[in-house]
């Protein structure tokens, strides 16, 4: 990935432009964008800890997570169920539900909006399997939005279909023609786009060189206007690495750039003492002075380190010890004795 040209024209704190470059090296150096297999058999499951399931139809109903813009101008991934009709495509079907003042635009949750413009349509949209590619045709209309809005518009088609089965990469077209970069502000988009665009982006405190930088994906948590907690992802640029998990670990220890917005998931007294991939589980080796044994670990905190995890090394599973153990349990009373894998879906809201 030439993150160079990915990022070139990203919008941090105004038209800064970021040019940045990863580590190839050591475990953790792999593009976020690497899809999570779903969970094994007999491994636990963190989806029964953040109220979602596994994508199923119940019914004609289907659940798909889409990722929509808060009342914090930040984008979130949000868990809806979604009728899905005879030949009609799962992927499609979700970016037809982010078409501001689209359709479905009552069925999506107070306190968050679609980020596509008004009128766009899907005029086209299909999968090339053997590349795990998925190829959106749009309309017109979708070209017709404010520079300001760029960057999400990208994020959020790209993190909604990588989020999918099958997919990993994603090209865009308007009216039957490719894109080699956005209409508007020009951001380049004539490589697939994954995962590794990142989303919600910032750079770490202290990082003054964005062409020594690795992206690192975080969660943090916020509340809607019900009052209910759900994750946001974080994209944080951070002093070059070689152990990208463990970065991203301490950078959510650190907490959020703007605790106005969001909440830290993890209390700065914690201490990562190692992060190790083995075949296709992640371990992580926490050290918490304050912990009792027996006593029940935050979920939020739990949950977050899953997600982000799994995210930013492609593993199916995470192992968590606390001051060496793991006979761990959270306040949903769940065990994290045995590792747990990664939802499909999160951010799904009780009506």
């Amino acid at each position: 990935m030439n993150y160079y040209r990915l990022f070139r024209r990203a919008a941090l704190a105004g038209a800064l432009a970021l040019p940045i470059l990863t580590t190839g090296c050591g475990l953790f150096s792999q593009e976020a964008s690497k899809s999570i297999d779903p969970p094994q058999t007999g491994a636990q499951n963190v989806d029964s800890m953040i109220n979602t399931a596994q994508t199923a139809a119940q019914g004609d109903q289907t659940q798909m997570t889409v990722y929509l813009k808060d009342d914090n101008g930040m984008l979130a991934p949000v868990t809806v169920q979604a009728a899905l009709g005879a030949g009609e495509k799962a992927g499609q079907k979700a970016l037809e539900m982010m078409v501001d003042g689209g359709p479905y635009a009552n069925e999506l949750p107070e306190g968050f909006q679609a980020v596509l413009p008004k009128g766009t349509q899907v005029k086209g949209f299909n999968i090339v399997a053997d590349q795990k590619l998925a190829i959106v045709d749009f309309s017109k209309a979708f070209e017709d939005y404010n520079a300001a809005d760029e960057r999400h518009m990208v994020e959020a088609v790209t993190w909604t279909l990588t989020g999918m089965e099958g997919i990993q990469k994603v090209q865009i077209w308007l009216e039957g023609q490719k894109l080699n970069e956005m209409p508007v502000d020009g951001m380049p988009i004539d490589q697939p786009l994954t995962r590794a665009v990142g989303i919600n982006l910032e750079a770490a405190d202290g990082v003054n060189n964005y062409s020594q930088t690795t992206p690192v994906t975080l969660y943090f948590s916020a509340v809607t206007p019900n009052d209910q907690m759900y994750f946001v992802p974080v994209t944080r640029l951070v002093n070059r690495s070689d152990n990208r998990a463990k970065a991203a670990i301490q950078q959510m220890i650190s907490g959020p750039a703007d605790s106005r917005q969001l909440t830290a998931v993890m209390t700065p007294d914690v201490v990562v003492n190692s992060v190790t991939k083995k075949n296709d589980v992640v371990t992580i080796d926490l050290q918490d002075n304050s912990y009792q044994e027996g006593q029940q670990e935050p979920a939020e905190m739990l949950q977050a380190i899953v997600l982000a995890l799994t995210e930013n090394t492609g593993a199916a599973k995470v192992q968590i010890k606390l001051n060496g153990k793991t006979d761990i349990k959270d306040t949903n009373n769940q065990s994290y004795s045995q590792p747990v894998s990664a939802p499909q879906h999160v951010n799904a809201f009780k009506s």
